[in-house]
């Protein structure tokens, strides 16, 4: 009964997600993005902002870099529908720009907070320095930070390259691999 609850709960949330004029990216989608996933994940994953291919189907990490991203948590064990997924605003800036700091806080004050507390995942998983601004307040160096477990508020965060850059840069790519694989460690 507790998962049906917890659904339910989701689906509400994904409703609002998907009327939201909380900031001025409304005004460019053609879909929010609320995330998708079982309300009663382990494991969140949180990216940046929808892309192209996102916006026009309302689903996240459906691109280049989603197929990337399946990849990896196929060989980190992961399969993509015991997880979920998001991002830290659920609207695409436009032109691919990176979302402004108001923006990242609007969304995550209105959604992404809920959505975290809702599904209470044992692990949430940063994936780029967006999101890992949005829910460390970190603005250093990406670098410093990927493989590393965090604690902060009762969570484990672990952070990782971003999939699109990843797919661009080989080392990058080896390091998410590398951080990825560090998953199933961090869930026992």
């Amino acid at each position: 009964m507790e998962k049906n609850r917890k659904q339910r709960e989701l689906c509400r949330l994904h409703k609002g997600i998907r009327r939201c004029r909380k900031c001025p990216l409304y005004r460019n989608r053609m879909h929010a993005v609320p995330g998708e996933g079982p309300a009663w994940a382990d494991v969140v994953f949180v990216g940046e902002a929808p892309g192209k291919n996102e916006d026009k189907q309302g689903r996240p990490f459906v691109g280049r870099s989603g197929k990337f991203l399946d990849q990896l948590l196929d060989r980190a064990g992961l399969a993509r529908d015991k997880i979920y997924i998001t991002s830290s605003v659920k609207c695409r800036p436009p032109n691919n720009r990176t979302p402004h700091a108001d923006e990242l806080e609007i969304c995550k004050n209105a959604w992404l907070n809920q959505q975290i507390s809702l599904i209470n995942p044992k692990l949430i998983v940063l994936l780029g320095k967006v999101s890992l601004y949005q829910m460390l307040g970190a603005k250093q160096n990406l670098g410093s930070f990927h493989g590393r477990a965090f604690q902060k508020d009762g969570r484990i965060y672990l952070v990782t390259y971003h999939p699109a850059g990843a797919m661009r840069f080989l080392r990058a790519r080896t390091i998410m691999r590398r951080d990825l694989e560090k998953l199933t460690e961090l869930l026992k």
